[in-house]
């Protein structure tokens, strides 16, 4: 069905190597954040304007929430919530941030999920552990156990549990599909916490997340100057596990389970990879997509102004159709 992964996988050798674990420093990596990306992306962009925190009376706020105690840590997340109406159910949306899947802080997206609360949504950043701290697949149980958190606390948040998106930036935006794309499948579940609730999602917003780590288009995995943050989040380079790389492509999920989805992209074109593709088996099945380009814009967009207004608005304006 995907020739190019087929042709991937038998132009690789399948030799078992060892798993390193040498990126598993167990030290927090704060090699990217807003700020430090700022600093970066302004000097080719010096008109943007880092977004910062909204502070608004018809938005509730509840930080530091556990959404999940393992043996070893509690995982948090926080809430971003409207001023209930009418007892009318509210729709959800899990953001997952970015950051190589080995950086980044869910702070990095209050202001979306503030920006959006105010909108009717009842929105919730969460963290994940990342490739410091446990390899794949370590985020993606996470993540569908901060899934099932919010339907475990639907009547706290008043959630619409019909009504779940899944958004994701870079990393976040590849684990947001992930999440769509593996609804229902019990493999990808893990073995901690709310099990007896459900981690499905009813739509996918991808703002420049890679589809696929194997296909032609993918930049992920060169591994020429340093280790790249796939090949530290796998714990394998691609040549020596590729089944591996393939099976966490969210591309390689797609199908008449994958909820509708929205793709918001940079002028950056690896860090679409596998999108046309994904979109066309979408098709298949008659489910809804769209994309939005940013002609010009850098890859952490949905950061700044003059982005960042006209990313609410997409999101906005998708999800209240498929929701509706």
């Amino acid at each position: 069905m995907r020739n190019y992964l087929l042709v991937f996988l038998l132009l690789c050798t399948f030799r078992v190597y060892s798993q390193t674990t040498t990126g598993l420093t167990g030290k927090r990596d704060t090699s990217y954040t807003s700020y430090s990306d700022y600093q970066k992306t302004r000097k080719q962009h010096p008109d943007i304007k880092l977004v910062r925190e909204f502070k608004r009376p018809d938005v509730r706020e509840k930080r530091n929430l556990v959404y999940c105690q393992r043996s070893d840590r509690k995982l948090m997340l926080d809430a971003f919530y409207p001023q209930p109406k009418n007892n009318q159910k509210t729709p959800a949306v899990l953001i997952i941030h970015g950051g190589g899947w080995r950086s980044g802080d869910r702070s990095q997206h209050y202001p979306l999920a503030q920006r959006l609360a105010a909108l009717g949504y009842a929105c919730f950043t969460a963290e994940y552990r990342l490739s410091t701290e446990a390899l794949y697949p370590a985020a993606v149980y996470d993540l569908k156990a901060a899934l099932r958190w919010l339907r475990a606390n639907a009547k706290i948040f008043n959630i619409d549990t019909t009504k779940i998106a899944a958004l994701g930036f870079s990393a976040g935006g590849e684990l947001a599909a992930f999440m769509g794309t593996t609804n229902n499948n019990p493999k990808y579940e893990g073995e901690n916490c709310s099990l007896k609730y459900s981690s499905q999602v009813q739509a996918i917003v991808d703002m420049d997340g890679t589809l696929s780590f194997v296909h032609p288009e993918s930049g992920e995995g060169d591994d020429s100057r340093s280790t790249s943050a796939a090949t530290h989040w796998f714990g394998y380079p691609k040549k020596d596990n590729p089944a591996l790389w393939a099976e966490a492509s969210p591309l390689a999920h797609v199908g008449k389970n994958t909820p509708p989805t929205l793709f918001l992209n940079s002028s950056v074109a690896r860090m679409h990879a596998g999108r046309d593709d994904f979109r066309k088996e979408l098709a298949k099945y008659n489910i809804y997509s769209e994309v939005h380009d940013f002609p010009n814009a850098p890859h952490s967009f949905c950061l700044y102004e003059p982005w960042f207004e006209p990313t609410v608005n997409y999101i906005a304006s998708f999800l209240e159709k498929v929701f509706r």
